[in-house]
Parts: structure tokens; sequence; C-alpha cells
């Protein structure tokens, strides 16, 4: 099977070839045999009932400094491949959703990953609200004073963007701290969404950890250990990769959340659990898979291929029949 496939991700020149994972899965569509094409989410059109994308044929290698060869800039029908990636990270803005509205219509005859109508259905700190039994305590809200009540209930919490990505704008708020009003109004001022609070696990300075999911099935775990003195463990803000294993609690957890992904098409995903409480659903541009592949030998892009022209060939089958 030799698949047309089109990136929609941030500038690939840019990017760590160490640790993105669009690269690996760049990498490894190559070495199927699939052709790869870039472009970014700026250059998405919808043009008469057509959805457009001007970008370039791409070639990867493993070389610092030398990893990606582009082909001449062109615009292209994204009906005419087989796979398009929305890769490209959050913020999760109007700009974003509205490029998941436009992908959406390529749908069926086009395998867009992951699936455009639930990545905008079921954002990262969203879709967790569906298991309210496997997160930590959690409050979404704009107005201070539940933000406020809150923390009286729970004592130390942490505060983010509902919206945000990378560890950006996370406080950990303490019972006496006196930032929390001028943090809700500095929050206020730059957009009108709510802010999510969840307790906070003190267990977090042992890591928090990403669990890779492929298709609904978990294929490993990386441990993020915040630096010291940091609250935030992402890898964006100096979060350390540690190898780790997956505990009883967390293959429960899979186990609840896997059918659920599977079903809504949600090929390629990332949770993030802490002491044995999912606190995210990583659905748009999810990391993780590079660290995997160091710690644990476990080709994670590999798995991710097989599960898309696993599917791919399921749909030619049923359309194939009398």
């Amino acid at each position: 099977m030799s698949l047309n496939v089109a990136l929609q991700m941030d500038p690939l020149e840019r990017v760590s070839i160490t640790g993105d994972s669009t690269f690996r899965i760049g990498l490894e569509a190559q070495a199927r045999g699939h052709r790869l094409f870039e472009y970014p989410v700026d250059r998405l059109v919808y043009d008469e009932g057509r959805i457009k994308a001007t970008g370039r044929s791409v070639t990867l290698r493993r070389e610092q400094g030398n990893h990606v060869t582009f082909g001449e800039e062109v615009e292209v029908d994204l009906a005419e491949f087989d796979v398009v990636w929305l890769r490209q990270d959050p913020p999760f803005d109007m700009g974003y959703v509205t490029s998941t509205h436009l992908l959406e219509r390529l749908t069926p005859d086009v395998l867009v990953v992951n699936d455009p109508f639930w990545v905008r259905n079921a954002p990262e700190k969203l879709m967790v609200l569906d298991f309210p039994d496997l997160t930590p305590p959690t409050l979404i809200a704009r107005e201070p004073a539940a933000i406020r009540r809150f923390r009286e209930r729970h004592g130390d919490i942490i505060v983010k963007p509902l919206y945000g990505n990378g560890g950006a704008g996370v406080f950990h708020l303490r019972p006496d701290d006196p930032n929390l009003s001028s943090l809700l109004e500095t929050f206020a001022g730059i957009n009108r969404e709510p802010m999510i609070a969840q307790k906070y696990l003190p267990a977090v300075v042992n890591g928090d950890k990403r669990i890779i999911l492929v298709d609904g099935e978990p294929v490993g775990a990386i441990n993020r250990v915040p630096a010291k003195g940091e609250a935030r463990s992402n890898m964006h803000v100096g979060g350390r990769a540690e190898k780790v294993g997956l505990t009883a609690r967390e293959r429960e957890i899979c186990d609840r959340i896997g059918p659920v992904l599977r079903e809504k098409g949600l090929i390629f995903t990332g949770i993030d659990v802490i002491d044995g409480w999912l606190t995210e659903i990583n659905v748009t541009s999810p990391t993780g898979i590079q660290e995997l592949e160091r710690f644990d030998g476990v080709n994670a892009a590999a798995l991710i291929w097989e599960a898309i022209e696993r599917r791919l060939s399921n749909r030619q089958a049923v359309d194939d029949r009398p």
C-alpha cells in the first residue's frame, strides 16, 4: 500500500528531529513507501466546494541541519490524498476550530488523523470530563468566586487555560497565595474563555506520566519529571523524560478510555496521568513517541501507520463488496 499523505503542521524546517512526533511519523511513512506533502494551516482554503492547500512535497532524513528537502510550492486538492494529518500545535482557538471544520469536509473519502470532528468536540482538557471517577477534582469556570470556592475546598490547586498547551499559563496556587485575584484578572484581560482548575497532586514532583495509545491501545509510557522548583512537567519547559512502565491503575484507565478513543477515530493520543489520576487526554498534537522509542524500543510510529493502513484496507474491502 503506497499512500499520498499530507501533513498539516507547523514549519517543518524548524522541528526537533530528536523530539518531534510528526517528524518521526513522516520518516516512518517514507520507510513504508508513502509520499509526503507538507503545508501550514494558514495555506488551507475552502474554494467553491473544494478543500485546497498550498505547500510542498518533502523528503525527510535524520540528519541534523539537513533533515528536509522541499519540492516546488504548489496548490493541491486535498481530496486527492489518502491521508491528511492534523498536526499543527494548539492553542485550540477559533483558527484551529475552523481548520477542523474544513478538514471534516474531506471525510470519509480521505482519512484525517485524528478525526477532526472529535478533535474539535473532545479537546484535551474537556474529554476527561467524561470520566469523573478517573480524574482529580476539577472545575471549569470563568467566575472568580467559583475558583476561590474551589481553592477553599481543596487547598493547593492548579489553574491553567482551558485551551492552552505545552505548560503555558499553568499556575500552582496554595491556600495562602495572594496572587489568585491578580492572576484571574490577567486571564480575563487576555480572552473570554473559562479556566480549568484541578486539585494539586503533590506526587507530580515524581513525574507526570505520558501514556501513548494507538487506536485505543496503550503501547508504552514515559515519565516527565519537572525541574527543581517547577510545578510543570512539560518537556517544553524543562521537564525531564524517564523510562517507566504502566501500573495496574493506569492499565485500568486505558481499558476504560481506549474503546472510546477508537470509536471516535482518535488513532494517536497521549494521556497524562499523575499518581493514578487522569488529568488530560491529548488528541490535537500529542508528543512523546521518540522518547518512548529511545527508552523501550517501541516503534509507535510504525504502530500508528499499521492502524491507518488497517483502517484504509477495511474501508476498501467494504467499498469492494458487490
